[in-house]
């Protein structure tokens, strides 16, 4: 369908449907509005002929603080805040990626080297993606699209993680009959980041994205980390998802987020292994003194973090396949705790004026310390805080979070069942 039709198609609610599938019925007005005015500004980009519709999730972390990198386990889900694509192929081999927020140069996918220039941009993830699926034997090619997105970056949503799955969707869908898998979209988009871009990520964050719902990742065996995804609709059990932006900036926190796999793995060095996910906590305690002479004291707690939180996911995801929703917040509550006193991730040790997470935290165990739960989430340190709040609570816990951090801080969020997902009528 051309954009005309697609605009017709969602003012006659023939996609209400799967809008609603995607982003729940109180926001199915909000999305259908979204869509048009997504299609008004792809019309001056993508120009006639017909288009199609492509949606990625962000993601959020549950369980597994900075675990990933010591291949350790995590718990993350996909959820309902979006990048949305109008996207039309083309006959040459040119990606033209246009967005609403920031600007994308075009890149000629058939030259897929890596561009000593584009390290650390966009463009690097859009070839390092092409370069990747020509690797593993599938077809590329051109298409030019608009895209809009309200994955907030800096956020823990891993804005990056959902446009990598965007791009690797779309080609699977335009060129491989959709044959591309959700666990190899995310490994792709990866090798994207980790070789193109610069950036040594783990695989969580493009493997919540691409999976979809609830999933529990063991990254034990790097080469062939074991995925599940966990049926289970936080909304049927009385709870809402919502992260509050504590309005801390992350500006110069590079180094604090470096040292956290850096001490992991010089204290897994002084039992002689690469990483944690290879000791047991037995092992560290017993050799408690030799780990905090050679690294320190917060290399010791971290490691003591790593090995009870990674065992803790196991608790989660189990708490999650039996309906057990008290043990699962139990447990929730008990990793942030955890983070907070042995990971030491909720303020920058070098600016102890400035403790907005923690400010955060405590608010939230004020107002959810009878039902609820609260932690730090994703990498720590600023940013944003998770809570599990009763439905009937929510609108309450947000108004109370916003007095603080001000109006929009607060996002309520559902757990979107699927990953990648084209539109149809």
């Amino acid at each position: 369908m051309n954009i005309k039709a697609w605009k017709d198609t969602i003012n006659e609610g023939a996609l209400d449907e799967k809008l609603t599938f995607l982003y729940g019925e109180e926001r199915l007005e909000a999305q259908k509005a979204r869509y048009l005015k997504v299609l008004d500004g792809a019309e001056a980009v993508v120009g006639e002929g017909d288009v199609r519709l492509f949606s990625a999730p962000g993601r959020t972390e549950v369980g597994g603080n900075h675990t990933d990198h010591q291949l350790g386990r995590v718990l993350a889900a996909s959820i309902d805040l979006d990048v949305l694509a109008v996207v039309k192929p083309t006959d040459d081999s040119v990606i033209a990626y246009h967005a609403d927020a920031f600007e994308v140069k075009p890149v000629d996918i058939s030259d897929l080297e890596i561009k000593e220039a584009e390290i650390n941009t966009t463009e690097s993830l859009i070839r390092g993606i092409a370069s990747k699926f020509a690797q593993n034997g599938y077809q590329t090619g051109g298409f030019v699209c608009y895209a809009e997105s309200d994955v907030l970056p800096g956020s823990g949503m891993s804005s990056s993680a959902a446009f990598e799955i965007l791009i690797a969707y779309i080609l699977s869908a335009l060129y491989n009959e959709h044959k591309v898998s959700p666990i190899e979209q995310a490994m792709i988009g990866q090798y994207a980041e980790n070789v193109y871009f610069g950036k040594a990520s783990g695989l969580m964050d493009q493997m919540a994205c691409s999976v979809g719902g609830f999933v529990t990742i063991d990254f034990k065996d790097a080469a062939d980390p074991k995925v599940r995804n966990i049926p289970f609709e936080l909304d049927r059990h009385g709870y809402a998802l919502i992260l509050t932006d504590c309005k801390q900036s992350h500006a110069d926190l590079s180094d604090e987020y470096s040292k956290v796999p850096g001490e992991m793995k010089a204290a897994a060095a002084v039992l002689g292994k690469t990483v944690l996910s290879e000791v047991t906590l037995d092992q560290l305690i017993a050799n408690a003194r030799e780990v905090r002479k050679e690294c320190g004291d917060r290399a010791y707690l971290r490691a003591y973090h790593f090995l009870n939180e990674t065992d803790r996911v196991l608790d989660e995801v189990a708490s999650l396949e039996t309906g057990d929703i008290r043990s699962f917040l139990k447990f929730i509550i008990e990793s942030g705790q955890s983070s907070f006193m042995y990971l030491q991730n909720v303020y920058p040790p070098n600016d102890l004026t400035h403790q907005s997470l923690a400010v955060g935290l405590s608010l939230s165990e004020h107002l959810l310390k009878n039902d609820g739960a609260w932690r730090v989430h994703g990498g720590g340190f600023a940013g944003t805080i998770q809570a599990f709040v009763p439905l009937a609570e929510a609108e309450r816990y947000i108004s109370s979070m916003e007095q603080i951090f001000g109006e929009h801080s607060c996002y309520k969020l559902r757990i979107r069942s699927v990953g990648g997902y084209e539109l149809t009528k």
